[in-house]
């Protein structure tokens, strides 16, 4: 069951940064805006966002093998549905239902890999699903160009139906049968609806320049909020053990984000490195990471999560912060092994860290503090880029990306601090 929860945290990541590929494709295809087709991309970010929490909630009250093997089938069923897509309408709904699915994807991966082993065992456990996510991140930009060439846009949503497969194969065979799935409850319904009502005003606006629709964000988290489904969250996250720790994971995810996009603007727009080269350069920091992340998992079952975590934070933070110096021209060899220390450090952090969440949190609440940790994740991967083009932005999108990669050093170092607090 390890295996399948590394499988589905690779798929679900796949899914979400392959299709970036193939946006300009699909406005051509059907004749949009490119506004209108990164709606593509976004329908299924609003989803596993706005659904992490009460999939959550509701995890905590069905059977676990019931769930997965429902929500690997309706994820394979909506990435088929994408690729036979008649329309733009058509492909942007069926986004909007994988997302679905692969929030349920999303909880379930690090409770199915604490459950599957001993507890002694569990550090190296977590490391792969922690491992395989970020890759699949990483891989899908790389296994999509090949594929948008040969085949064109409709193939890069085939692409992880076989891994699907061999998981649901897996499932069925070896998850143990406790509880059955049942239909959420109304609170939880209620829940998503206010989440998704939260979103995708903000979403609009910053796709579309619908700022007129913020009030109505504002007023939905408000309602959430004052709700009785939001109370164990709020719980978890102000419990100084858990909350610390959801705010280091938004923390690092955000450095992460931020560090990514600028370490590839510049080499591509700054020095003139190709898109190759790029991609050769950033596969320095998944390499270490792969490397290092089932020895992330040793260490957390010989010394403790936490130890292993902070351990592995303070290797990223010490990478981003070398990154300092580099100025404005970059080598990639320069660039190149910072990027192995930040790299070899998320490894290590990755397993412990939502160990460190789910141990720290009541047994009872375990699958809401795995989503707690997902919406954390997800928020930090969106917020990092956003805060370093603005940052960026403060130089005219020249050269110099300091500003920018000194606000990913900071929140990485900020991490390293709520990880010893914690």
């Amino acid at each position: 069951m390890v295996a399948v929860a590394g499988l589905a945290s690779f798929v679900a990541m796949l899914t979400m940064n392959i299709v970036n590929l193939g946006l300009p494709d699909i406005a051509r295809s059907f004749a949009v805006s490119p506004g209108s087709a990164q709606w593509v991309a976004l329908g299924y970010q609003l989803s596993v966002v706005a659904l992490l929490v009460p999939v959550g909630r509701w995890l905590d009250q069905v059977g676990p093998r019931a769930a997965l093997l429902a929500a690997l089938t309706g994820f394979t069923v909506t990435g088929l549905s994408s690729a036979l897509s008649p329309s733009l309408a058509w492909l942007i709904g069926s986004r909007v239902a994988q997302g679905i699915f692969a929030a349920v994807l999303f909880v379930l991966m690090p409770v199915v890999a604490a459950r599957a082993v001993r507890p002694q065992s569990r550090g190296r456990a977590m490391s792969v699903p922690a491992t395989l996510g970020p890759l699949g991140a990483v891989v899908g930009p790389s296994v999509g160009g090949p594929l948008l060439d040969a085949f064109g846009w409709r193939s890069i949503f085939l692409v992880t139906i076989p891994f699907c497969a061999v998981a649901f194969l897996l499932t069925w065979r070896h998850a143990a049968a406790a509880g059955a799935l049942r239909a959420p409850d109304r609170r939880t319904l209620l829940d998503g609806v206010l989440a998704a009502a939260t979103l995708t005003p903000v979403l609009l606006a910053l796709t579309f320049g619908w700022w007129f629709l913020l009030p109505l964000a504002i007023a939905a988290f408000t309602l959430w909020l004052r709700g009785s489904g939001s109370r164990p969250v709020r719980e978890l996250v102000r419990a100084p053990g858990p909350g610390r720790v959801v705010l280091a994971v938004l923390a690092l995810a955000a450095a992460f984000g931020a560090m990514s996009y600028l370490v590839v603007q510049h080499l591509q727009r700054a020095d003139g490195i190709s898109a190759t080269g790029t991609g050769l350069t950033v596969l320095a920091f998944s390499a270490a990471m792969a490397a290092f992340g089932p020895i992330g998992g040793r260490l957390a079952d010989r010394w403790g999560p936490r130890r292993s975590a902070i351990t592995g934070a303070v290797l990223t933070a010490t990478g981003l912060l070398l990154l300092l110096p580099l100025g404005t021209e970059w080598r990639p060899a320069d660039v190149a092994w910072r990027l192995v220390i930040a790299g070899a450090g998320m490894g290590l952090y990755g397993g412990p860290v939502q160990l460190l969440a789910l141990t720290s949190a009541p047994a009872e609440r375990m699958n809401t503090a795995g989503a707690v940790v997902q919406l954390g994740r997800s928020l930090g991967f969106t917020v990092g880029p956003a805060l370093a083009t603005t940052a960026w932005a403060w130089s005219g999108h020249g050269p110099n990306v300091l500003a920018g990669l000194a606000l990913a050093a900071a929140a990485a170092c900020s991490a390293v601090l709520l990880l010893v607090r914690s």
